[in-house]
């Protein structure tokens, strides 16, 4: 079949459309926590960012004259953990390693044990029942 998905992205014989339903939604749910892995990342740069940012609030009041304020941040919230005992990066860590890491290990495994470890074949299928063959912009392959 050359004007269909390679062979990567075909279902392996005996292959229902639940299972290859479910495949997708499990797929489909690792995508979601891969943007909240990367909005941690964005939540870890953010608030590095805004601490150094204090850096500069603290100079700039100290040179106003209100020293009272400027110690009060520089001691109370310059370097503060953000949630019990972690800075961002911890948060980070822990996510990447728990969660995360047991997601991406499940998907793996349900993929190997279901269909010899082949990816997005729901969205490869998709593909199939949407494109126009035959058209320029619609090819199967690259």
């Amino acid at each position: 079949m050359s004007d269909g998905p390679d062979s990567e992205h075909r279902r392996p014989e005996g292959v229902g459309d639940t299972t290859v339903e479910a495949l997708g939604k499990l797929s489909e749910a690792l995508e979601v926590v891969e943007r909240v892995r990367g909005q941690l990342y964005t939540l870890h740069q953010l608030v590095g960012e805004a601490d150094f940012k204090l850096d500069d609030a603290v100079e700039l009041l100290g040179r106003a004259g209100h020293h009272d304020l400027a110690e009060r941040i520089r001691h109370e919230l310059i370097g503060r953990n953000v949630i019990g005992g972690r800075w961002t990066f911890q948060i980070v860590e822990e996510f990447d390693d728990g969660y995360y890491a047991e997601f991406r290990a499940l998907e793996k495994d349900a993929r190997d044990q279901l269909v010899q470890g082949r990816r997005h074949l729901y969205e490869a299928e998709l593909k199939e029942r949407r494109r126009t063959r035959g058209r320029r912009g619609h090819e199967a392959r690259p």
